[in-house]
């Protein structure tokens, strides 16, 4: 008989990097708020949890990150102008982002890594399973990876993560999973967790990607883990510690994701990311799939 696991209703969302791989775009504008085609990343990661059931969002803050509460918040002056003008169109699109979720905000304070500024969420989830959403992923909503994560979550407990696999070459550049199949072929199970291995220490091709359903046990073990890699308090360090025993939290499942991902976390990701989803834009996809058809020609008959 399967058995019935508590239902996850809460999302926690990062967001108190300092953005420098950005700057100097980044200096006064949190790297959360740049937009991809003409939304913030940030709102694409509300809307994902929003769409997976999770109403309840709580973003990991710092400092100068103000315009990401000002963005999910009400603008009366904007909308009063928007209705005088009988705007409707964007008057819908201005007060999409505050209708979204009921929104709560914590500052992380010291920037000392990922499980620390996942640690900063206890007060608020406190004993419920909950839902980690990193926003330099964006998962295509053709895609429902959370709601699959939260799925096998229900099924079995314990902890969820994503894992999409890589070339070798990258694996150094994410977390990385050692797995064991199971009766579904998008699941596996995880035996243990490596923070950015090189290709040849790697256990496996699956790496960790930006989404976690987590089992609230996580907080005790990040109260203990000492800062790892980069001198910062590892997520995937607590994560390996749930793998290895499974008495403490559950067991750590993997979903496989093969969708459409947009890493926006470096420059060319964050541009190709933008170029992807305009061209699938109703609105804009035919008039730029058009012009880029003829920059590309262009270019290669100079090159």
């Amino acid at each position: 008989m399967t058995q019935s696991h508590p239902r996850i209703s809460k999302a926690v969302i990062p967001a108190a990097g300092l953005g420098t791989r950005f700057l100097p775009a980044t200096k006064a504008t949190p790297k959360e708020m740049l937009p991809v085609v003409d939304k913030p990343a940030i709102q694409y990661v509300v809307e994902e949890a929003v769409s997976a059931g999770l109403d309840d969002v709580l973003m990991i803050t710092g400092r100068n990150k103000r315009p990401l509460e000002d963005h999910f918040d009400r603008n009366y002056e904007l909308e009063s102008a928007l209705q005088k003008k009988g705007d409707a169109g964007r008057l819908a699109k201005v007060q999409e982002s505050s209708d979204l979720a009921t929104m709560h905000y914590v500052r992380q304070g010291d920037p000392r890594g990922l499980g620390h500024a996942v640690l900063c969420a206890a007060p608020h989830v406190g004993h419920e399973p909950f839902a980690v959403l990193l926003g330099d992923d964006l998962i295509d909503p053709r895609d429902p990876l959370l709601q699959r994560m939260i799925e096998v979550r229900e099924q079995h407990g314990g902890s969820v993560i994503a894992l999409m696999e890589v070339d070798p070459e990258q694996i150094h550049l994410y977390g990385c999973a050692a797995v064991e199949t199971t009766a579904d072929s998008d699941v596996v199970k995880v035996t243990g967790l490596v923070e950015k291995p090189d290709a040849a220490d790697a256990p496996s091709g699956y790496a960790v990607i930006g989404r976690y359903v987590l089992d609230p046990h996580v907080f005790d073990i990040l109260r203990r883990t000492e800062p790892g890699r980069g001198g910062e308090i590892q997520l995937t360090d607590a994560l390996q510690q749930l793998a290895q025993d499974e008495k403490v939290g559950g067991p750590v499942h993997g979903v496989v994701f093969k969708g459409r991902r947009y890493d926006t976390g470096d420059r060319g990701d964050y541009l190709r990311a933008i170029v992807r989803l305009a061209c699938e834009r109703e609105d804009l996809g035919p008039d730029f799939r058009t012009w880029l058809r003829s920059y590309v020609a262009e270019e290669m008959q100079q090159s």
